[in-house]
């Protein structure tokens, strides 16, 4: 019987060495491609209407814009620019909390929005007959603007690696007219679609 007993915790220390630290490292292996690769975010709230709705969950692609260390901001590799119109996840620079918004300008651009109507370079992004749906070339935002358009910005030229970040529910987002320009390089991902939609399901969108 002691020698039973005695056997019990060799036989758990087998099975830890065997076992249990394989597994840690595939579980390590899997939150560090999370964290540099791919991952998901689900939207809190409406400020990117239509384009997003509220508990949506979206595919963030963590390359688009650099492939970073594991955990850490320290970006191993420049993979691509931050461009007009991508729909990207950020860390507010007020409060730290994770934000999903839509990239309205980038560096060098004059920015001009009133009543919700984006021009940029001094070209209206909404067609005639158009005003809630802008172009940006190869994405287009559906504008909510049944709360009106929030703060107007005039003569606004956004510096060299900054970008201005706006919901798509322009009365209705608490974005960069609030609370600033957003370093391009704090972008956490871009988010690329949407696979899950509260009464639909499991869906593949494209943003």
């Amino acid at each position: 019987m002691e020698s039973s007993t005695a056997a019990a915790p060799n036989r758990m220390l087998h099975w830890l060495k065997k076992e249990a630290l394989p597994l840690a490292v595939m579980l390590g292996l899997l939150l560090a491609a999370r964290d540099s690769l791919a991952n998901h975010y689900q939207v809190p709230s409406g400020s990117m209407q239509h384009t997003l709705m509220p508990g949506d969950r979206v595919v963030v692609d963590m390359r688009a814009y650099g492939l970073r260390l594991p955990f850490t901001s320290v970006e191993l590799l420049h993979t691509g620019q931050p461009q007009r119109g991508d729909v990207a996840v950020f860390d507010s620079p007020v409060d730290g909390i994770r934000l999903i918004k839509r990239i309205a300008a980038v560096g060098g651009d004059r920015v001009e929005l009133h009543e919700g109507h984006l021009s940029i370079n001094g070209q209206p992004l909404a067609e005639a007959g158009a005003a809630e749906i802008e172009d940006f070339g190869q994405h287009l935002a559906q504008l909510d603007l049944g709360q009106g358009g929030g703060p107007d910005i005039s003569g606004l030229t956004v510096p060299a690696g900054k970008v201005l970040m706006l919901g798509d529910h322009r009365g209705n987002s608490a974005d960069g007219r609030y609370f600033g320009l957003v370093d391009a390089s704090a972008l956490y991902g871009k988010a690329s679609r949407v696979y899950y939609r509260r009464g639909e399901g499991f869906t593949w969108q494209s943003l």
